[in-house]
Protein backbone atom coordinates (compact mmCIF):
# COMPACT_ATOMS: atom_id res chain seq x y z
CA UNK A 1 0.00 0.00 0.00
CA UNK A 2 1.31 3.53 -0.79
CA UNK A 3 2.51 6.03 2.01
CA UNK A 4 -0.39 8.38 2.76
CA UNK A 5 -0.01 11.89 3.04
CA UNK A 6 -0.47 13.84 5.78
CA UNK A 7 -0.59 17.67 5.80
CA UNK A 8 2.19 19.58 6.89
CA UNK A 9 2.02 21.12 10.50
CA UNK A 10 0.59 24.18 11.19
CA UNK A 11 -1.91 24.29 8.43
CA UNK A 12 -5.55 22.95 8.00
CA UNK A 13 -7.84 21.63 5.48
CA UNK A 14 -11.41 24.50 4.92
CA UNK A 15 -13.78 21.05 4.46
CA UNK A 16 -17.15 21.94 2.65
CA UNK A 17 -19.04 21.67 5.75
CA UNK A 18 -16.92 25.00 6.89
CA UNK A 19 -16.04 26.34 3.68
CA UNK A 20 -19.18 28.19 3.73
CA UNK A 21 -18.07 30.36 6.98
CA UNK A 22 -15.44 31.49 4.96
CA UNK A 23 -17.04 32.72 2.22
CA UNK A 24 -19.79 34.39 4.68
CA UNK A 25 -16.93 36.57 6.12
CA UNK A 26 -15.58 37.14 2.75
CA UNK A 27 -18.75 39.00 1.59
CA UNK A 28 -19.42 40.65 4.54
CA UNK A 29 -15.87 42.02 4.60
CA UNK A 30 -15.91 43.09 0.93
CA UNK A 31 -19.25 44.48 1.35
CA UNK A 32 -18.24 46.59 4.71
CA UNK A 33 -15.35 47.56 2.83
CA UNK A 34 -16.77 48.89 -0.84
CA UNK A 35 -19.33 50.48 1.53
CA UNK A 36 -16.25 52.76 2.65
CA UNK A 37 -15.53 53.15 -0.74
CA UNK A 38 -12.24 50.99 -0.82
CA UNK A 39 -10.93 48.97 -3.83
CA UNK A 40 -9.63 45.22 -3.64
CA UNK A 41 -5.76 44.35 -4.36
CA UNK A 42 -4.52 41.28 -5.32
CA UNK A 43 -0.82 40.85 -4.58
CA UNK A 44 1.92 37.97 -5.10
CA UNK A 45 2.05 35.23 -2.59
CA UNK A 46 5.82 35.52 -2.52
CA UNK A 47 7.73 38.53 -3.01
CA UNK A 48 11.19 39.39 -2.46
CA UNK A 49 12.98 38.67 1.00
CA UNK A 50 14.12 42.00 1.19
CA UNK A 51 10.78 43.27 0.84
CA UNK A 52 10.04 42.18 4.47
CA UNK A 53 13.41 42.68 6.34
CA UNK A 54 13.43 46.31 5.37
CA UNK A 55 9.86 47.12 5.90
CA UNK A 56 8.77 44.54 8.90
CA UNK A 57 12.29 44.57 10.59
CA UNK A 58 15.40 42.66 10.57
CA UNK A 59 15.25 42.75 15.09
CA UNK A 60 11.20 41.25 14.75
CA UNK A 61 10.33 37.83 15.23
CA UNK A 62 8.32 37.18 11.62
CA UNK A 63 11.88 38.30 10.23
CA UNK A 64 13.84 36.41 12.75
CA UNK A 65 11.97 33.23 13.25
CA UNK A 66 9.10 33.23 10.94
CA UNK A 67 9.29 34.09 7.66
CA UNK A 68 9.59 31.05 5.15
CA UNK A 69 12.26 32.45 3.06
CA UNK A 70 13.79 30.38 -0.01
CA UNK A 71 15.56 30.54 -3.45
CA UNK A 72 14.82 30.35 -6.81
CA UNK A 73 16.58 28.87 -9.73
CA UNK A 74 18.53 32.02 -10.12
CA UNK A 75 19.15 32.20 -6.47
CA UNK A 76 16.99 35.10 -5.86
CA UNK A 77 15.94 35.64 -2.47
CA UNK A 78 12.06 34.84 -1.87
CA UNK A 79 9.97 34.83 0.80
CA UNK A 80 6.13 33.60 1.16
CA UNK A 81 4.29 37.02 2.58
CA UNK A 82 3.92 37.09 6.58
CA UNK A 83 1.56 40.28 6.22
CA UNK A 84 0.03 42.47 3.61
CA UNK A 85 0.92 45.81 4.27
CA UNK A 86 4.56 45.61 2.93
CA UNK A 87 3.14 44.16 -0.50
CA UNK A 88 0.36 46.35 -0.72
CA UNK A 89 2.44 49.51 -0.47
CA UNK A 90 5.27 47.94 -2.50
CA UNK A 91 2.26 47.73 -5.09
CA UNK A 92 1.67 51.15 -4.68
CA UNK A 93 5.08 52.66 -5.23
CA UNK A 94 5.37 50.35 -8.07
CA UNK A 95 1.97 51.45 -9.87
CA UNK A 96 1.88 55.14 -10.80
CA UNK A 97 -2.52 54.38 -11.45
CA UNK A 98 -2.91 53.65 -7.54
CA UNK A 99 -0.70 56.86 -6.49
CA UNK A 100 -3.91 59.21 -6.04
CA UNK A 101 -4.22 62.66 -4.76
CA UNK A 102 -7.29 62.40 -2.85
CA UNK A 103 -5.89 59.48 -1.14
CA UNK A 104 -5.65 55.71 -1.98
CA UNK A 105 -7.93 53.37 -0.18
CA UNK A 106 -7.18 49.36 -0.34
CA UNK A 107 -8.58 46.31 0.85
CA UNK A 108 -7.10 42.68 0.45
CA UNK A 109 -7.94 39.17 1.26
CA UNK A 110 -5.70 35.89 1.29
CA UNK A 111 -3.10 33.93 2.89
CA UNK A 112 -0.47 34.50 4.55
CA UNK A 113 2.67 32.50 6.49
CA UNK A 114 4.65 32.35 9.42
CA UNK A 115 6.49 29.52 11.07
CA UNK A 116 5.29 29.86 14.07
CA UNK A 117 4.12 27.33 17.15
CA UNK A 118 0.56 26.29 16.12
CA UNK A 119 -1.98 27.17 18.91
CA UNK A 120 -5.97 27.21 18.45
CA UNK A 121 -6.30 29.99 16.49
CA UNK A 122 -2.64 30.73 14.86
CA UNK A 123 -1.52 28.51 12.69
CA UNK A 124 1.66 28.54 9.81
CA UNK A 125 -0.66 29.35 7.02
CA UNK A 126 -3.09 31.80 8.05
CA UNK A 127 -5.95 33.81 6.12
CA UNK A 128 -5.85 37.52 6.69
CA UNK A 129 -8.34 40.03 5.39
CA UNK A 130 -6.73 43.96 5.22
CA UNK A 131 -7.25 47.66 4.41
CA UNK A 132 -4.94 50.39 4.27
CA UNK A 133 -4.96 54.22 2.99
CA UNK A 134 -2.30 55.56 1.38
CA UNK A 135 -1.78 59.57 1.21
CA UNK A 136 -3.72 61.39 4.24
CA UNK A 137 -2.09 62.19 7.01
CA UNK A 138 -5.06 63.36 9.07
CA UNK A 139 -6.32 61.75 11.80
CA UNK A 140 -9.98 61.84 10.04
CA UNK A 141 -8.49 58.65 8.49
CA UNK A 142 -7.37 56.77 11.25
CA UNK A 143 -10.87 57.16 12.52
CA UNK A 144 -12.12 55.82 9.50
CA UNK A 145 -9.99 53.16 9.49
CA UNK A 146 -11.06 52.58 12.82
CA UNK A 147 -14.56 52.69 12.46
CA UNK A 148 -14.12 50.16 9.36
CA UNK A 149 -13.54 47.85 11.38
CA UNK A 150 -15.67 48.39 13.98
CA UNK A 151 -18.43 48.25 11.98
CA UNK A 152 -17.33 45.06 10.54
CA UNK A 153 -17.19 43.11 14.01
CA UNK A 154 -20.22 44.52 14.71
CA UNK A 155 -22.39 43.02 11.58
CA UNK A 156 -20.97 40.16 12.17
CA UNK A 157 -22.99 40.23 15.49
CA UNK A 158 -20.04 39.87 17.33
CA UNK A 159 -19.87 41.83 20.90
CA UNK A 160 -17.55 40.27 22.96
CA UNK A 161 -14.77 42.75 21.60
CA UNK A 162 -12.81 46.12 23.41
CA UNK A 163 -11.16 48.35 21.02
CA UNK A 164 -8.00 49.44 22.33
CA UNK A 165 -5.85 52.15 21.14
CA UNK A 166 -2.62 53.85 21.88
CA UNK A 167 -0.26 56.49 19.95
CA UNK A 168 3.72 55.28 20.36
CA UNK A 169 4.98 58.07 19.14
CA UNK A 170 6.84 59.29 15.61
CA UNK A 171 10.41 59.69 14.92
CA UNK A 172 10.84 62.53 16.37
CA UNK A 173 9.82 62.03 19.93
CA UNK A 174 10.16 57.93 19.41
CA UNK A 175 14.00 58.01 20.16
CA UNK A 176 13.67 59.28 23.37
CA UNK A 177 11.33 57.05 25.11
CA UNK A 178 13.43 54.42 23.88
CA UNK A 179 16.16 56.06 26.08
CA UNK A 180 13.47 56.08 28.56
CA UNK A 181 12.72 52.56 27.98
CA UNK A 182 16.62 51.24 27.57
CA UNK A 183 17.15 53.05 31.37
CA UNK A 184 14.28 51.41 32.79
CA UNK A 185 15.21 47.76 31.47
CA UNK A 186 18.39 47.84 32.19
CA UNK A 187 17.81 47.30 36.00
CA UNK A 188 16.14 43.75 35.05
CA UNK A 189 18.51 42.73 31.77
CA UNK A 190 19.12 39.49 34.59
CA UNK A 191 15.29 38.93 34.24
CA UNK A 192 14.55 39.41 30.40
CA UNK A 193 13.88 36.45 28.14
CA UNK A 194 16.53 36.12 25.67
CA UNK A 195 14.08 37.47 23.02
CA UNK A 196 14.14 40.71 24.53
CA UNK A 197 17.35 41.37 25.36
CA UNK A 198 18.05 41.49 21.73
CA UNK A 199 15.05 43.68 21.88
CA UNK A 200 16.70 45.89 24.24
CA UNK A 201 19.80 47.11 21.72
CA UNK A 202 17.36 47.25 18.58
CA UNK A 203 13.69 47.94 19.48
CA UNK A 204 12.75 47.99 23.22
CA UNK A 205 9.19 49.06 22.70
CA UNK A 206 8.63 45.67 21.69
CA UNK A 207 9.67 44.44 25.31
CA UNK A 208 6.26 45.80 25.58
CA UNK A 209 4.62 42.95 23.15
CA UNK A 210 6.60 40.42 24.93
CA UNK A 211 4.23 37.17 25.97
CA UNK A 212 6.50 35.79 28.55
CA UNK A 213 5.06 36.42 31.81
CA UNK A 214 8.22 37.38 33.60
CA UNK A 215 8.60 40.03 30.98
CA UNK A 216 4.74 40.79 31.27
CA UNK A 217 5.21 41.92 34.90
CA UNK A 218 8.68 43.67 34.19
CA UNK A 219 6.92 46.04 31.86
CA UNK A 220 4.20 46.73 34.14
CA UNK A 221 6.21 49.60 35.77
CA UNK A 222 7.93 50.61 32.42
CA UNK A 223 7.77 54.31 31.27
CA UNK A 224 4.12 55.24 29.24
CA UNK A 225 4.79 56.40 25.46
CA UNK A 226 2.36 58.55 26.26
CA UNK A 227 4.17 60.72 28.64
CA UNK A 228 6.93 60.95 26.26
CA UNK A 229 4.75 62.49 23.12
CA UNK A 230 5.41 65.49 21.44
CA UNK A 231 2.81 68.17 20.76
CA UNK A 232 2.24 67.09 17.24
CA UNK A 233 1.38 63.18 18.19
CA UNK A 234 -0.32 64.13 21.58
CA UNK A 235 -2.58 66.71 19.23
CA UNK A 236 -3.85 63.90 16.78
CA UNK A 237 -4.52 61.38 19.40
CA UNK A 238 -6.39 63.41 21.12
CA UNK A 239 -8.08 64.24 18.40
CA UNK A 240 -8.63 60.35 17.51
CA UNK A 241 -10.10 60.24 20.82
CA UNK A 242 -12.56 63.14 20.00
CA UNK A 243 -13.83 61.53 17.16
CA UNK A 244 -14.29 57.87 18.24
CA UNK A 245 -16.34 59.06 21.27
CA UNK A 246 -18.44 61.33 18.59
CA UNK A 247 -19.55 58.07 16.56
CA UNK A 248 -20.02 56.37 19.50
CA UNK A 249 -17.58 53.84 19.51
CA UNK A 250 -16.58 52.84 22.97
CA UNK A 251 -12.64 52.35 23.26
CA UNK A 252 -10.31 52.32 26.51
CA UNK A 253 -6.46 53.81 25.90
CA UNK A 254 -3.81 51.08 26.56
CA UNK A 255 -0.37 52.45 26.30
CA UNK A 256 1.37 49.11 26.25
CA UNK A 257 0.17 48.19 22.63
CA UNK A 258 3.10 48.64 20.25
CA UNK A 259 2.32 46.44 17.83
CA UNK A 260 4.70 44.06 16.39
CA UNK A 261 5.88 45.14 13.34
CA UNK A 262 8.97 48.18 12.66
CA UNK A 263 7.09 50.27 11.01
CA UNK A 264 4.47 51.32 12.98
CA UNK A 265 4.54 55.25 14.51
CA UNK A 266 1.44 57.22 16.18
CA UNK A 267 -1.50 55.40 16.08
CA UNK A 268 -1.49 51.84 17.12
CA UNK A 269 -4.91 49.53 17.98
CA UNK A 270 -6.50 46.39 18.48
CA UNK A 271 -9.74 45.12 18.63
CA UNK A 272 -9.45 42.11 21.58
CA UNK A 273 -11.95 39.46 22.29
CA UNK A 274 -11.22 38.46 25.62
CA UNK A 275 -12.77 34.96 25.48
CA UNK A 276 -10.36 33.72 23.30
CA UNK A 277 -7.20 33.20 25.45
CA UNK A 278 -3.45 34.37 25.03
CA UNK A 279 -4.31 34.63 21.43
CA UNK A 280 -7.26 37.08 21.58
CA UNK A 281 -6.59 40.08 18.77
CA UNK A 282 -9.04 40.13 16.08
CA UNK A 283 -8.10 42.70 14.45
CA UNK A 284 -5.10 45.64 14.56
CA UNK A 285 -3.24 48.14 12.69
CA UNK A 286 -1.90 51.53 13.19
CA UNK A 287 0.10 54.14 11.12
CA UNK A 288 3.08 54.01 9.39
CA UNK A 289 4.32 56.96 7.29
CA UNK A 290 7.55 56.18 6.89
CA UNK A 291 6.78 53.45 5.32
CA UNK A 292 6.58 54.35 1.33
CA UNK A 293 9.11 56.49 1.50
CA UNK A 294 11.54 53.73 3.07
CA UNK A 295 10.53 51.15 -0.31
CA UNK A 296 11.63 53.75 -2.77
CA UNK A 297 8.36 55.90 -2.99
CA UNK A 298 7.40 59.56 -1.93
CA UNK A 299 7.44 60.36 1.39
CA UNK A 300 3.66 59.20 1.92
CA UNK A 301 1.83 58.39 4.82
CA UNK A 302 -0.04 55.38 5.39
CA UNK A 303 -2.71 53.52 7.99
CA UNK A 304 -4.24 50.49 7.57
CA UNK A 305 -5.26 46.77 10.04
CA UNK A 306 -5.08 43.58 9.36
CA UNK A 307 -6.95 40.57 10.89
CA UNK A 308 -7.33 36.71 10.64
CA UNK A 309 -10.26 34.74 9.29
CA UNK A 310 -9.52 31.79 11.96
CA UNK A 311 -10.21 33.85 15.12
CA UNK A 312 -13.17 35.78 13.77
CA UNK A 313 -14.73 31.95 12.86
CA UNK A 314 -13.83 31.10 16.35
CA UNK A 315 -15.34 34.00 18.28
CA UNK A 316 -17.96 33.64 16.48
CA UNK A 317 -19.12 30.06 17.16
CA UNK A 318 -18.19 30.86 20.46
CA UNK A 319 -20.94 33.46 20.68
CA UNK A 320 -23.44 31.05 19.08
CA UNK A 321 -23.74 33.22 15.65
CA UNK A 322 -24.98 32.83 11.98
CA UNK A 323 -23.04 31.94 9.24
CA UNK A 324 -25.59 32.28 6.88
CA UNK A 325 -27.43 28.89 5.44
CA UNK A 326 -24.88 26.10 4.03
CA UNK A 327 -25.24 26.44 -0.03
CA UNK A 328 -27.56 23.37 -1.09
CA UNK A 329 -29.45 22.43 -4.25
CA UNK A 330 -32.33 23.95 -4.93
CA UNK A 331 -33.84 20.93 -7.33
CA UNK A 332 -32.74 17.23 -7.27
CA UNK A 333 -33.62 15.23 -9.48
CA UNK A 334 -34.31 11.11 -9.90
CA UNK A 335 -33.91 9.27 -12.76
CA UNK A 336 -35.55 5.78 -13.15
CA UNK A 337 -34.59 3.77 -16.39
CA UNK A 338 -32.15 4.33 -19.21
CA UNK A 339 -33.92 6.35 -20.95
CA UNK A 340 -34.96 8.57 -18.43
CA UNK A 341 -30.88 8.67 -17.81
CA UNK A 342 -30.35 9.73 -20.93
CA UNK A 343 -32.91 12.69 -21.18
CA UNK A 344 -32.34 13.81 -17.10
CA UNK A 345 -28.86 15.48 -18.17
CA UNK A 346 -30.55 17.90 -20.67
CA UNK A 347 -33.08 18.67 -17.52
CA UNK A 348 -30.18 19.45 -15.78
CA UNK A 349 -28.72 21.99 -18.15
CA UNK A 350 -31.96 23.77 -18.37
CA UNK A 351 -32.44 23.97 -14.71
CA UNK A 352 -28.92 25.19 -14.34
CA UNK A 353 -28.88 27.70 -17.78
CA UNK A 354 -32.07 29.20 -16.16
CA UNK A 355 -30.52 30.01 -12.92
CA UNK A 356 -31.90 26.98 -10.65
CA UNK A 357 -29.00 24.82 -8.88
CA UNK A 358 -29.74 21.44 -9.43
CA UNK A 359 -27.80 18.03 -8.55
CA UNK A 360 -28.55 14.59 -8.77
CA UNK A 361 -26.95 10.92 -8.47
CA UNK A 362 -24.63 9.99 -11.21
CA UNK A 363 -24.15 6.50 -10.69
CA UNK A 364 -27.35 4.34 -11.91
CA UNK A 365 -29.19 3.38 -8.40
CA UNK A 366 -32.22 2.23 -6.83
CA UNK A 367 -35.23 4.86 -6.29
CA UNK A 368 -34.81 3.90 -2.42
CA UNK A 369 -31.08 5.06 -3.02
CA UNK A 370 -31.63 7.88 -4.85
CA UNK A 371 -33.78 8.83 -2.40
CA UNK A 372 -31.72 8.90 0.22
CA UNK A 373 -29.21 10.47 -1.29
CA UNK A 374 -31.75 13.58 -1.97
CA UNK A 375 -32.79 13.84 1.55
CA UNK A 376 -29.04 13.54 2.68
CA UNK A 377 -28.79 17.30 -0.07
CA UNK A 378 -31.34 19.19 1.66
CA UNK A 379 -32.85 19.85 -1.33
CA UNK A 380 -36.65 21.45 -0.63
CA UNK A 381 -38.27 20.18 -4.22
CA UNK A 382 -37.24 16.45 -5.92
CA UNK A 383 -38.09 16.01 -9.59
CA UNK A 384 -38.79 12.11 -10.32
CA UNK A 385 -38.65 11.12 -14.03
CA UNK A 386 -38.97 7.68 -15.39
CA UNK A 387 -39.59 6.30 -18.81
CA UNK A 388 -43.28 6.51 -18.42
CA UNK A 389 -43.33 10.07 -17.36
CA UNK A 390 -41.17 10.84 -20.21
CA UNK A 391 -43.13 9.01 -22.58
CA UNK A 392 -46.59 11.17 -21.87
CA UNK A 393 -43.86 14.55 -21.67
CA UNK A 394 -44.58 15.17 -17.76
CA UNK A 395 -42.36 14.31 -14.69
CA UNK A 396 -43.39 14.30 -10.72
CA UNK A 397 -42.54 17.11 -8.92
CA UNK A 398 -42.25 16.25 -4.80
CA UNK A 399 -42.25 19.16 -2.02
CA UNK A 400 -39.67 17.43 0.64
CA UNK A 401 -41.02 19.72 3.50
CA UNK A 402 -44.65 18.56 2.97
CA UNK A 403 -44.07 15.07 0.95
CA UNK A 404 -47.05 16.15 -1.73
CA UNK A 405 -46.16 15.45 -5.25
CA UNK A 406 -47.72 16.79 -8.54
CA UNK A 407 -47.11 15.92 -12.18
CA UNK A 408 -46.11 18.33 -14.34
CA UNK A 409 -45.75 19.17 -18.19
CA UNK A 410 -42.14 19.04 -19.23
CA UNK A 411 -42.85 21.74 -21.53
CA UNK A 412 -43.53 24.30 -18.30
CA UNK A 413 -40.60 22.88 -15.88
CA UNK A 414 -38.39 25.94 -15.59
CA UNK A 415 -41.68 28.14 -15.07
CA UNK A 416 -43.25 26.04 -12.88
CA UNK A 417 -39.54 25.65 -10.45
CA UNK A 418 -39.06 29.09 -10.29
CA UNK A 419 -42.57 30.04 -9.17
CA UNK A 420 -42.44 27.58 -6.50
CA UNK A 421 -38.91 28.70 -5.01
CA UNK A 422 -40.02 32.08 -5.36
Amino acid sequence: MAEKYKIPRGTFDILPQDSYKWEYIRKKFRDIAELFNYREIVTPIFEQADLFERSVGNSTDIVQKEMYKFCDKKGRSLALRPEGTASVVRSYVENSSLQQESGTKLFYLGPMFRYDRPQKGRYRQFYQYGVEILGVKDPLADVEVIALGYLFLKDLGLSSFTLEINSIGCSECSPEYDKALVKYFNRFKDSLCNDCLARLEKNPKRILDCKIPSCIDISQEAPSILDNLDEECRLDFDKIQEYLTALSIPFKVNSRIVRGLDYYQKTAFEFINNNLGAQNALLGGGRYDGLVAQLGGKDVPGIGFAGGFERLIISMENEKLSFGKQPIPQIFLILLGETARDSGIKILHDLRKAGISADFLMKPASIKSQMKQADRSRSPLTLILGDNELDQGIITLKNMNTGTQESISLNDLISVIKEKLS
